[in-house]
């Protein structure tokens, strides 16, 4: 399977309302994933904590106190914009250009955050929520993984 047989296969999983797929040739296996945020555990690893379930498929974490005051700062009025996808993250559409948005800036429903690189394709990121960009959680340049939260926007 060459690189736009799999381009193909993800954009059309995009735009499908399919959650998983996957796909194994000989020694060759994909497999992609949306998540549905109400079940998912993100656990940081230089923390050891540990996940309970409670039956009804929704985790809990336990670990120290770092984690719990982690959660009372980030108040409800906070939403996060996270990668739709597994790439490397860039704030603006080429380094001779202005950032897309910077911390401070108000950013409306819609408008492009900033553009994720995977297997040579650009894609945007849009935000999901109209506010102002409290903070900034990833470098430009850097590694997201699929979900990992990128900005957090105080709403209006």
């Amino acid at each position: 399977m060459d690189e736009k047989e799999i381009e193909r296969l993800l954009e059309k999983f995009d735009q499908s309302s399919l959650k998983n797929f996957e796909l194994a040739q000989d020694d060759f296996k994909l497999k992609f994933s949306k998540r549905d945020d109400e079940h998912v555990v993100v656990e940081n690893s230089a923390t050891p904590s540990s996940v309970n379930t409670d039956g009804s498929g929704h985790g809990q974490t336990i670990s120290g106190q770092s984690d719990a005051q982690s959660a009372q700062s980030v108040s409800q009025n906070v939403a996060e914009i996270k990668a739709p996808l597994v790439g490397v993250v860039y704030f603006a559409p080429s380094p001779d250009k202005p950032a897309y948005k910077k911390q401070g800036d108000h950013v409306e429903k819609g408008d492009v955050v900033c553009v994720i690189e995977a297997m040579k394709m650009i894609n945007e990121v849009k935000s999901d929520v109209t506010g102002t960009i409290s903070n900034i959680l990833v470098e430009d340049g850097s590694m997201v993984e699929y979900d990992q939260p990128i900005f957090q926007v105080t709403k209006e």
